[in-house]
């Protein structure tokens, strides 16, 4: 099961090294990590997606919950959260039908064109992660030359907030 965990941390050195230590340790992955400074310089947040059992994530939050770093913490997948991803993604376009149609694409997918070369693209895109993975197999491996993706970012919906 994917769940999406954002918390609140100090923003001091090491904080961000103990928590991929305690994945690491219980050999848990992390498929996606975000984390930058709050409103208040001193706070990072701190979002991660991970997979696992209710008994693996429920495991993961306590042991999160433990380190002294972290302030606090939610699972977003338990409630209505909005998540979305940011991507760069460099793409072979050289003629001028490969170029309308990457053009075409990146504005059916909500994407913008942010740099053009004469034999490549650069689109920008936001959304869920199952957007971006679309936009990637519709524009096929053979024309990707990069791919650069931020993670999951994740924030819950109405007057509920994860604030120190």
């Amino acid at each position: 099961m994917r769940r999406t965990i954002s918390l609140l941390l100090e923003n001091t050195a090491g904080s961000l090294s103990r928590v991929a230590g305690l994945f690491s340790a219980r050999a848990y992955n992390i498929e996606s990590l975000s984390v930058a400074p709050t409103e208040d310089p001193t706070v990072s947040r701190l979002t991660l997606v991970t997979r696992g059992s209710e008994e693996v994530i429920e495991q993961i939050t306590k042991q999160l919950n433990k380190l002294v770093d972290v302030i606090r913490l939610i699972d977003l997948s338990e409630g209505s959260a909005i998540e979305r991803e940011f991507m760069l993604i460099k793409i072979r376009a050289s003629g001028g039908e490969q170029r309308d149609e990457v053009a075409r694409l990146a504005g059916i997918y909500g994407g913008r064109i942010v740099d053009v070369t004469e034999s490549s693209y650069i689109v920008e895109l936001t959304g869920e992660s199952v957007k971006l993975d679309a936009f990637l197999e519709i524009i096929g491996a053979r024309r990707i030359m990069e791919v650069v993706r931020s993670g999951v970012l994740g924030i819950l919906r109405g007057t509920k907030a994860l604030r120190a």
